[in-house]
């Protein structure tokens, strides 16, 4: 993959649990490109979880906080960035992303979710007494955005890691973002 263009940035929305930090952590190793997961650097920035920033100031801030941290990240240089589930909520993330990255989806139900992060206490929206029904409004809600947000969508059901990303660089070949191989 020489010669790739040295302001290609890629980013990866989608519910928490779709697979964006695994896809796109496999697809810039695949590029030779750095990997940033958003919600690695808020924590960075923070100096603490997440979930503690959130029991302790609120979504609305930690939204701010995002925001600011998504602004920075699609300034930087080729990159793939992973964001988190809510980072689309935000219309001034969805310009900066859409605008300044090539945006995937990667789309998956809301119970293929459940099945995957029932067990995980470390997603502070999903701590509720039913998570299936949390996982499905946050999908009604937040479908539209990722969609709006996108380049491309690929539906995460079945496919492996290897083939998401093997899906991932032929969209980017495709729409000339990479050289074809």
């Amino acid at each position: 993959m020489d010669g790739l263009n040295s302001e290609l940035r890629i980013s990866f929305v989608g519910l928490p649990g779709s697979g964006k930090t695994t896809v796109g952590r496999q697809l810039a190793r695949r590029l030779r490109l750095p990997f940033v997961d958003s919600d690695q650097a808020i924590e960075a920035r923070l100096g603490c979880s997440i979930r503690e920033f959130f029991d302790r100031e609120g979504e609305a801030r930690f939204r701010d906080i995002e925001e600011e941290v998504i602004e920075t990240l699609t300034q930087d240089p080729a990159c793939v960035i992973s964001t988190g589930g809510g980072a689309v909520l935000r219309q001034g993330n969805r310009a900066h992303l859409h605008g300044r990255s090539h945006v995937v989806y990667l789309k998956s139900t809301p119970e293929e979710l459940f099945r995957r992060l029932r067990h995980d206490v470390s997603r502070p929206l999903l701590q509720v007494a039913d998570p299936l029904a949390r996982m499905r409004e946050l999908f009604t809600i937040r479908d539209p955005l990722y969609r709006e947000t996108a380049h491309f969508t690929l539906e995460t059901g079945r496919p492996s890691v290897a083939t998401l990303v093997n899906m991932v660089v032929m969209q980017l070949e495709l729409s000339g973002h990479l050289p074809t191989c």
